[in-house]
């Protein structure tokens, strides 16, 4: 998110900073908002030794409904086929259960070709895959056990479980196999999963076509029957995915190599060529400089000023939004022709926050608020100068741990700050570890590692530490300028 101009509101906070920090749920694995907590007032600051405890800021989040997860399934091998192939089978099976994972798919692979090809002993082979591709999944993720699942669906492709997992695998790694034809097969196999109604709505709406989306979704609910949390998030997208659609069917439409830009083609029929060609170069320069690529297109929707904040139900204070549910980069048209630099800077945070999002994948919510935007600022060498005027100023800062979950509900004041610490925080960490040990980080994040699991691991430090030493840098950076 990116947010206006806060010169105006500098001198009010020179002095003792009154915070108002109020907590959002953690919205997993999309950001849909529930209800906040309270309003809790914090004026402690933090030195980087003595944590200010977390429930100082506030109670916990609480726990918001939650989409289908994903459930790989083991099949039941203990006793393969009994054909003249048998025993050798059960060699494979036994190598699988005593975890000699790469002896068993060695022995998979180099299977002579009457075993391979005899129609009693395939559905065996393509269990014995299956399970295979489980036991990596365990020890190298989805990346790792991909390979396996497609080979047992080769083997067995009328087999609902195997099919699933294939499925799970494909939707993790963004895999173009699952297409349309492939849902629709699965769909076929598994009428009553709600797995793959959600992932052909995914796809449908990645294809602009959010109200086929939005009618499997509720199919998707429908057999949702038994997990009530499930149910309620399927419906909320559902709402946002018709009301989106009902809002952008009155838009004008044009393409890009990369990006297709959604407008009111009557009241603002110049910005889109402006938006584009900015959004080119942010393709280019952030991605050589972030080494990932977006995996497919992105869509960015330019709003009249008067419904920017009703549209995307964005706080007063953002100037920008992307949108993880449906993956959009929106913004106000407002400013886009006459101010360039404003522009730039704005679609290019956004732009960041879209590729940290696609880079993230399924697990994008473990990416801390503060990391997300502390990203969005150094890479998409978004300098704001009313950042560097407030930090010659007195503050009360946030702990980086009250900065981990959504800031719409902060105020103007809470979220200056909150940025300043973002750009710092991150500008330090790139600075003292490298860009390098940086990647590493995120894809311990993206493996489901916690961040302070994933500091120790790839940082040598605890959460705790990296905190005490960023302060350390902020406060001898402040002596040296005063």
């Amino acid at each position: 998110m990116y947010r206006r101009n806060i010169s105006n509101i500098l001198y009010p906070i020179a002095g003792v900073l009154g915070l108002f920090i109020v907590y959002e749920a953690v919205l997993k694995p999309v950001y849909i908002q529930t209800p906040p907590p309270a309003p809790i007032d914090h004026t402690s600051p933090i030195d980087g030794t003595d944590r200010v405890p977390d429930q100082a800021y506030g109670p916990p989040p609480e726990e918001p409904p939650a989409a289908p997860q994903k459930q790989l399934r083991l099949i039941d091998a203990a006793g393969v086929s009994d054909t003249k192939h048998h025993r050798t089978l059960e060699a494979i099976r036994e190598e699988i259960e005593k975890g000699n994972l790469k002896a068993a798919e060695a022995q998979l692979r180099d299977l002579p070709e009457g075993v391979q090809t005899d129609a009693h002993a395939r559905p065996s082979i393509a269990i014995l895959w299956n399970n295979l591709g489980i036991e990596q999944e365990k020890l190298e993720g989805t990346k790792g056990s991909l390979k396996a699942f497609k080979k047992a669906a080769s083997f067995d492709p009328g087999n609902p479980v195997i099919q699933m997992n294939l499925a799970h695998g494909y939707w993790e790694q963004r895999d173009p196999a699952m297409n349309q034809e492939f849902l629709e097969r699965l769909i076929a196999l598994a009428p009553q999963n709600p797995f793959p109604h959600v992932a052909l709505a995914d796809w449908l709406q990645e294809h602009g076509r959010l109200g086929e989306a939005a009618r499997h979704l509720d199919q998707a609910a429908q057999r949702s029957a038994d997990d009530p949390s499930a149910q309620s998030y399927l419906r909320t997208v559902t709402s946002k995915m018709q009301r989106t659609d009902q809002m952008e069917s009155r838009l004008t439409s044009r393409e890009g190599a990369h990006f297709t830009v959604k407008y009111d083609g009557d009241s603002d029929p110049d910005s889109w060529t402006i938006v584009l060609d900015i959004l080119e170069e942010a393709y280019r320069e952030v991605g050589q400089k972030f080494g990932h690529f977006p995996s497919k297109p992105m869509v960015v929707v330019l709003h009249p000023n008067a419904t920017f904040q009703v549209n995307t139900g964005s706080p007063a204070w953002a100037d920008g939004l992307f949108d993880p549910v449906l993956g959009r980069i929106h913004l106000p048209t407002q400013g886009a022709l006459t101010d360039r630099a404003w522009l730039k800077r704005v679609l290019r945070h956004e732009f960041v926050h879209a590729l940290l999002h696609d880079q993230q994948g399924l697990n994008h919510n473990a990416l801390p608020t503060w990391l997300n935007e502390g990203l969005a600022m150094q890479l998409s060498s978004d300098h704001w100068p009313d950042i560097d005027q407030l930090r010659r100023h007195e503050l009360s800062l946030i702990p980086l741990t009250a900065l981990e979950d959504s800031w719409n509900e902060l105020s103007s004041e809470a979220a200056s700050v909150a940025y300043l610490e973002a750009d710092s925080a991150t500008r330090y960490l790139i600075n003292r570890y490298g860009m390098h040990e940086v990647q590493q980080l995120l894809a311990r994040l993206k493996r489901k590692q916690s961040l302070p699991a994933a500091m120790q691991a790839e940082l040598s430090l605890s959460y705790d530490q990296f905190q005490s030493r960023w302060m350390a840098h902020w406060q001898e950076g402040r002596t040296k300028a005063s």
